[in-house]
């Protein structure tokens, strides 16, 4: 047989996982289920499927409700110019300190969910953001309003991450590419249908009651999180009879040695088009003794019991360590952001995506409020209405869409699944991205009737999401032993982007007009869409050569998965 060490390094790099059998009779063989479940039944991997999905509704609502809190400010902006003073400069500039925040909170936070679990986290950021919610209704001051966008946002730059970390936790590759899309979804009724709800509440019970609204929510989610949610961080150390090459290629036992002349690897120019023929070494059991290793079904061991409803409500659940290793995980997502190619593609990505969307959230609340427009709070909610119904459809095509391609491209490539095949949706919906950012910002500079704006800020966003949510599913499939460092990274140049961008907004439209400003902003995030081809032809290549840089991180992290 092959060495372990040159199999992994080329042929099988971190990400590249068999994820169909071939050999099984029928047309399309059976999905292998990747990463590959432990037999325990506290394996979050082998929980039922309600249980599932209860965990990853919550965690989408605590999404929701985060956003929720940093984006329904907008419409506020109006009366709180008028009765507390605060000048648009300011308020602007308020965003962006929360944007800043967003950029550090992660490093700061992520840290205690890789060593003591995701659910303390959950309950303790939750609790924050309800004071964070009563502290907003009561705001009088400047300082008020800086220091509450900063602290709200430090605490919810954990959405961004911690919730890819439990879809991780819980979803088999195959499943991922809709769970993401559908998390990225709940993250923009935050960001798009708080705004409209935020418009009337602030017309019919005034701006402070946008604040109130936030609250009980958080206290109905802080509840809900203290009763429902289950901890989805799992040991694995202690499973047995699991090493790489079996959890990549888990028909490898049916794969006979060098010496017996029987292995077919036909190797390409191409790494991504090698072809792995599986064959039956002599005296193995056959393919009636494969298929009893449920590969393709959760198979649990019965004798391990479940644990207690209390036991599974538990406030933490810490990894040992020393407090070497929790601190590090504050640094070493800097490391990981640059020297793994991958990451900083994601990063780059979805940052460009989510600063396009920032600014346009903060124009159209700025430049709506005056004339040829004077939008009140409740029409400039309203016109965040089409940038969700855009990221709806974007959610319904792309999620599903993901999932059934890459079990046709990794079926075509016999069986072997790389994460690159995800990407090739991408290139469908970044035509709609500059469309629709140009008919947004021709639009306004134009002094174009609202549906112009309205249809390209929808189009923008349903070229948006798929891009997201695709960029992000590509790491955590990519990269899933050190996601938690990766995200990390991520946070921190998407937050870092949106900052700048909204410092730099008022000054840079005044000084070369809004339509010019789009202009510059839809030709860099269609350079950096463009991108995605040098990845689904070369990715694959990258993740071969910094192979030793991954395992060198996936090496110090909290007891994570092999895959």
């Amino acid at each position: 047989m092959y060495p372990i060490e040159e199999r992994d390094d080329k042929e099988w790099p971190p990400g590249t996982v068999r994820l169909e059998d071939m050999q099984q009779a029928g047309k399309n063989g059976e999905v292998i289920l990747q990463p590959r479940p432990s037999r325990d039944p506290n394996d979050p991997l082998n929980w039922p499927r309600w249980e599932k999905y209860l965990n990853f509704g919550l965690v989408s609502f605590y999404a929701m409700m985060v956003f929720a809190l940093i984006d329904a400010a907008t419409p506020t902006w109006a009366p709180m110019n008028e009765q507390l003073g605060f000048s648009y400069a300011i308020l602007n500039d308020s965003y962006a300190v929360g944007n800043g925040t967003l950029c550090i909170g992660a490093f700061i936070l992520i840290p205690f969910a890789l060593k003591y679990g995701r659910r303390p986290l959950y309950i303790i950021s939750t609790a924050i953001q309800l004071g964070i919610s009563i502290w907003s209704a009561r705001l009088e001051t400047v300082a008020d309003i800086m220091l509450i966008n900063a602290f709200s946002c430090g605490v919810g730059a954990l959405a961004e991450v911690i919730v890819q970390m439990t879809v991780a936790d819980m979803f088999f590759v195959h499943e991922r590419g809709t769970m993401n899309s559908f998390y990225v979804w709940a993250q923009n009724i935050g960001g798009s249908l708080a705004p409209v709800a935020a418009g009337y509440i602030t017309v019919s019970q005034g701006w402070r009651w946008v604040w109130w609204w936030c609250a009980i929510f958080f206290g109905v989610a802080l509840v809900a999180y203290v009763f429902l949610y289950e901890e989805t961080k799992f040991d694995h150390s202690a499973i047995q009879g699991v090493n790489l090459r079996d959890t990549q290629d888990p028909i490898a036992d049916f794969r006979p040695s060098a010496s017996d002349e029987e292995v077919s690897i036909e190797k390409t120019a191409n790494l991504s088009d090698a072809k792995l023929e599986p064959k039956m070494s002599k005296g193995s059991a056959g393919p009636e003794a494969y298929r009893s290793r449920h590969l393709s079904v959760i198979d649990v061991d019965s004798s391990i019991p479940r644990k207690s409803y209390v036991q599974r409500l538990a406030l933490w659940s810490s990894s040992p360590g020393p407090l070497s290793h929790f601190f590090r995980h504050s640094y070493q997502p800097f490391f990981v952001l640059f020297t793994i190619p991958g990451v900083f593609f994601v990063s780059l990505t979805y940052g460009a995506l989510i600063a396009m969307s920032t600014v346009q959230v903060t124009t159209l609340s700025s430049w709506m409020a005056e004339p040829p427009y004077n939008f009140d709070a409740a029409q400039i909610g309203l016109m965040s209405l089409p940038a969700w119904i855009g990221s709806t459809i974007g959610a319904l095509i792309v999620g599903p869409l993901s999932d059934w391609l890459i079990i046709y491209l990794a079926r075509r490539n016999h069986g072997i699944y790389e994460p690159e095949m995800r990407l090739w949706v991408i290139v469908a919906f970044i035509p709609f991205v500059p469309a629709g950012l140009f008919m947004f910002g021709f639009g306004l500079n134009n002094g174009s009737s609202w549906p112009v704006v309205a249809i390209g800020y929808g189009l923008a966003s349903f070229g948006t999401l798929p891009a997201s949510s695709l960029s992000l599913t590509y790491l955590t499939d990519a990269y899933t032993e050190i996601v938690g460092d990766a995200l990390v990274g991520v946070t921190f140049t998407r937050n870092l982007l949106s900052t700048i961008f909204v410092f730099v907004l008022t000054p840079w439209i005044a000084n070369m007009g809004i339509k010019n400003v789009f202009i510059i902003i839809g030709v860099l995030v269609t350079a950096v869409l463009l991108g995605t081809f040098i990845f689904i032809f070369y990715g694959k290549r990258f993740r071969v050569k910094f192979v030793d840089r991954y395992r060198y991180f996936a090496a110090r992290q909290y007891q994570s998965r092999p895959v």
